[in-house]
């Protein structure tokens, strides 16, 4: 018996009158609950506002499609029945102004407590009233498991064996399985017929649409955001500690490491000077360590109903449950939650979403590694910060001369022409010129000097290009000069460097840059 199967039948056999299960898989709950039902002898009617309760083909009685006379029903229920009342897509009649629906409800909790029967709300969007809070127990029901796309990959391959061409050995079959974690079964099913549809073949040509497919669907959730894996964690310059610490990380995500009694990683959170590459490790991170690499927008997860913004953080933390093992990347996390603390904005809703997220940071056991980056730490609420919620949390500083070199050296083999070499440059030279610069303002220069080389005779850049780009350039750094020194003094208890080598003289302010440009141009 799987899990939730237990869960659910423990629930019923413990007379608990009111259970609300989460899920978008209707077809694939009610056939759960018909198996419950005949294991436990009882009887189990669905309820539709389109239908009303059904019995299989049956329908009790043509007047059950509204809601009250349904519930009118169940409260006729008789002492000895066993029945299993489903009601599906039952929420909009739990809203704030939905007085006596509510009230229907809560009487017939009390009148099923005095029987062996139990009501279900099935419906894939969570929504309770105060009134019922202490009534109702509520079950997120899990997409497919491993086991069960295993189970749905064997009847494909078995009903289709004589159709198409299907080639699913152990490898294969396993790559699959990873590909579709995370969907329903219904939308594996689609994936897989039409994959199977496309060119009457399943095997592992199959997987990059497969992949693609899964990137739509979770795109449609509105909050999580797949990512394509193109940054590597050898073309980022500089940052090696933070590199070589991530190295080791990966390994502790084996099997090994937790016969070990090592626990899955929890994640890392980079604070530091915007521009430096914190965005760019977190895309590179997923790469190295071939995972799903997922992006949670915290700004769509507050949503304008009740209740709403509590069920998107929900349901944005199961689908990366599902994904994983996977990355899950937040990108600056002080503005999802600001005005936490703060009383009276949103009634509270932002500081209840921040407590299911890091309590869930706190207890995950599921191998979601999260990257948190973030440039304003006087924004971020105090207890992000403690130990238990991230492994370790690494401070971002401007580049190093010898990490500008190291920038600039990456950037240009990525961006040039193949026949154009870096080393023909006097790195030295531009890194020294473009003190103070960050990453993202050394891709910048190089993005200007090839274009102008470009309208200038589509000829290759030469080193005055890139000296001259430098030299129109004023760095964020110059304008952020006193934060940059705040930041560092915060970092120097409360953070490891992600660098082993840091700028120890100070950042130019803005007024020098002013006066090299006025002497040179």
């Amino acid at each position: 018996m799987s899990s939730i199967r237990e869960e659910i039948t423990s629930l019923i056999r413990a007379r608990y009158p009111l259970v609300y299960i989460v899920s978008f898989e209707e077809r694939r709950v009610e056939e759960e609950l018909r198996e419950i039902a005949k294991q436990l002898n009882k009887k189990l009617l669905v309820w539709t506002i389109t239908g009303g309760f059904l019995d299989g083909a049956s329908r009790p009685d043509d007047n059950t499609a509204d809601p009250i006379v349904a519930l009118d029903q169940v409260l006729k229920t008789a002492q000895s029945a066993a029945v299993l009342y489903v009601l599906k897509d039952f929420h909009p009649f739990l809203d704030a102004n939905q007085s006596v629906p509510i009230r229907k409800l809560r009487d017939a909790i009390s009148h099923l407590q005095n029987t062996n029967s139990s009501l279900f709300i099935l419906s894939p969007v969570l929504r309770i009233p105060p009134e019922l809070e202490k009534d109702i127990t509520v079950v997120d029901y899990p997409v497919p498991s491993k086991a069960e796309l295993r189970e749905l990959l064997g009847s494909f391959e078995k009903d289709y064996a004589r159709r198409a061409s299907i080639h699913l050995d152990g490898a294969t079959c396993e790559a699959m399985v990873g590909a579709l974690l995370g969907l329903t079964r219904v939308e594996a099913e689609n994936v897989l017929s039409r994959a199977l549809i496309s060119d009457g073949r399943l095997d592992a040509s199959d997987l990059p649409m497969i992949i693609r497919e899964k990137e739509q669907i979770i795109k449609k959730s509105g909050i999580l955001e797949y990512q394509a894996l193109e940054e590597r964690l050898e073309d980022i310059g500089g940052l090696d500690q933070l590199k070589d610490w991530l190295r080791q990380t990966r390994s502790t995500f084996d099997e090994a490491a937790g016969k070990r009694g090592v626990q899955t990683p929890k994640g890392v959170l980079l604070l530091g000077v915007p521009g430096c590459g914190k965005s760019l490790t977190a895309k590179a991170v997923a790469h190295a360590w071939q995972m799903p690499l997922l992006r949670f927008d915290l700004g769509k997860v507050f949503g304008m109903y009740v209740g709403q913004s509590e069920e998107n953080i929900r349901r944005a933390i199961r689908m990366a449950e599902a994904v994983a093992p996977c990355v899950l990347w937040i990108d600056e996390l002080e503005k999802g939650f600001a005005g936490v603390g703060t009383s009276g904005l949103d009634s509270g809703v932002t500081a209840r979403v921040y407590g299911a997220f890091i309590t869930w940071l706190q207890e995950k056991k599921s191998p979601v590694f999260v990257v948190g980056t973030a440039n304003d730490i006087n924004s971020l609420p105090p207890e992000l910060l403690r130990k238990g919620r991230f492994d370790e949390i690494f401070f971002v500083d401007l580049p190093s001369e010898q990490e500008r070199i190291d920038i600039f050296r990456k950037r240009l083999n990525l961006r040039c022409l193949p026949e154009f070499e870096s080393d023909k440059m006097n790195l030295p030279t531009l890194a020294a010129t473009a003190k103070g610069f960050t990453g993202s303002d050394i891709e910048a220069v190089i993005n200007e000097a090839l274009k102008k080389a470009f309208a200038d005779g589509k000829r290759d850049p030469k080193e005055s290009d890139f000296l001259k780009a430098i030299n129109e350039t004023l760095p964020l750094s110059a304008t952020m000069r006193d934060k940059i020194e705040e930041l560092r003094k915060w970092a120097r208890t409360r953070a490891r460097p992600a660098s082993r080598v840091t700028e120890s003289v100070p950042v130019p302010s803005e007024e020098d840059f002013g006066n090299r440009r006025q002497l040179e141009f």
